[in-house]
């Protein structure tokens, strides 16, 4: 990597925003081109998976899926799970094996279309102009907290999962986690490990067995090559769809709810309303945790029926019988016996950066509008987001594939050819294969 200068003025062939694992894939390909380019990255490179993760993170996806371009991850644990600095290691050392141009520190705050072609740019360092931008900015921006949060007495703590790190930085006491997508479920095993006071607010994730008939599930799946299936086969609603969890934690396991309220943690529905001091639960409790068990389960199916099909030899396995159901759905938690919350309860996009292109490029629901990352905008595309083409598209999995296309399109545009995102505004393509 080399330390590149934002000059006010100055102009680039393209410009790439956000300097994580998609950004860098993306300059990977226009360094292999010669296409002249500078990666901003408003903090440092991979900074997120440094500073947005807790102490005892590990990857859910075995560290085989690690491959960036020209950048497979070769370590003696392909089949384990990488844990936070590992990650951060890893991604950080792949922006110096190549002569990445990236300018630490400097941020884009405002986008435009400029007279004759390309964009004008506003950054934190002057005024640039691209003839082409690629967002590579993911799609989780800011930490989402439900509105009723300001109710909660003033001697709770609140924490978004993003700010939590370890047990130790809350304070004495039991403590409420909301939200059960996969870093609900890894902070609320976290604490009940530390010994804490566990209370789980439990939502409609669904869940994965770690291994199956002798393999990883996800090994399993991505050589079904259910990671490679474009979300247009799967319908535009899967973008919304919550990851399932598992943790790659002690070299991997299942998170199991129901076994954790064995253990003592105690399990309640979705969270509502805070009244008098008192949170409210709705009934969902059995429903949801049935519901995850359900997915789970069907996956295991799909297993079966790939290993028949390929007459693979392969252990036989017994399935999963519940070890836990609620007698009672409890309705209600005095939080005067509460220390602190964890909110794990997602993010919400901020494409405020966008200017006035935002109506053009964002649908009605204010996700990106693009076929396989290239906007209506000719020169504007996405990299980076989930489910962008496929489910691997989120994952590092997908990125090598997603950006291999993206800065071919962007190139044979740049020579004359035709922009291949969406030609027509009424259409609602966010996420069309």
């Amino acid at each position: 990597m080399r330390s590149a200068t934002v000059r006010d003025g100055a102009h680039h062939d393209v410009l790439v925003v956000g300097g994580g694992q998609a950004g860098l894939s993306m300059s990977r390909h226009l360094v292999g081109q010669g296409v002249d380019h500078v990666v901003l990255e408003r903090d440092t490179v991979a900074h997120e998976w440094r500073d947005g993760r807790w102490d005892a993170f590990t990857l859910v996806t075995p560290n085989w899926h690690c491959r960036l371009p020209a950048y497979p991850y070769d370590g003696p644990d392909p089949n384990g799970f990488m844990g936070r600095d590992e990650v951060y290691s890893w991604v950080r050392g792949y922006a110096d094996t190549f002569d990445a141009p990236v300018a630490e520190g400097v941020a884009a705050t405002r986008i435009a279309p400029r007279s004759g072609g390309g964009f004008v740019v506003q950054t934190t360092a002057g005024l640039v102009s691209a003839g082409a931008v690629v967002a590579a900015v993911g799609g989780y921006h800011r930490p989402v907290l439900p509105s009723w949060s300001r109710d909660l007495p003033e001697h709770v703590a609140q924490v978004h999962s993003h700010e939590y790190r370890s047990p130790d930085q809350l304070p004495p006491g039991p403590v409420l986690v909301v939200g059960t997508g996969q870093s609900g479920t890894q902070i609320a095993e976290d604490l009940l490990l530390a010994g804490r006071e566990v209370h789980l607010s439990v939502g409609r994730a669904p869940r994965v067995a770690r291994t199956y008939r002798g393999r990883d599930c996800m090994t399993w799946l991505a050589e079904m090559g259910v990671y490679d299936v474009p979300v247009a086969a799967r319908g535009l609603a899967k973008r919304e769809s919550t990851n399932h969890y598992v943790t790659g934690r002690d070299g991997g396991r299942d998170i199991d709810l129901r076994a954790f309220a064995l253990r003592g943690m105690r399990l309640y529905g979705r969270a509502t309303t805070v009244e008098e001091g008192t949170l409210r639960f709705e009934p969902t409790l059995g429903r949801d945790l049935d519901h995850a068990d359900a997915v789970a389960e069907s996956i295991k199916d799909d297993i079966d029926r790939w290993i028949s099909s390929e007459q693979i030899d392969a252990p036989v396995e017994a399935r999963y019988t519940p070890v836990w159901r609620p007698e009672v759905e409890p309705e209600r938690l005095d939080l005067a016996g509460i220390a602190a919350v964890v909110w794990s309860v997602g993010f919400r996009a901020d494409w405020s950066w966008l200017g006035e292109l935002a109506p053009e490029v964002l649908d009605h629901e204010g996700h990106p509008r693009h076929v396989r990352g290239l906007s209506p905008v000719p020169g504007l595309s996405f990299v980076g987001l989930p489910w962008l083409h496929t489910w691997g598209s989120g994952r590092f999995l997908g990125i090598a594939q997603d950006t291999a296309h993206v800065a071919a399109e962007v190139a044979a545009w740049r020579a004359g050819g035709t922009w291949a995102g969406p030609a027509e505004r009424a259409l609602d393509l966010p996420a069309a294969g």
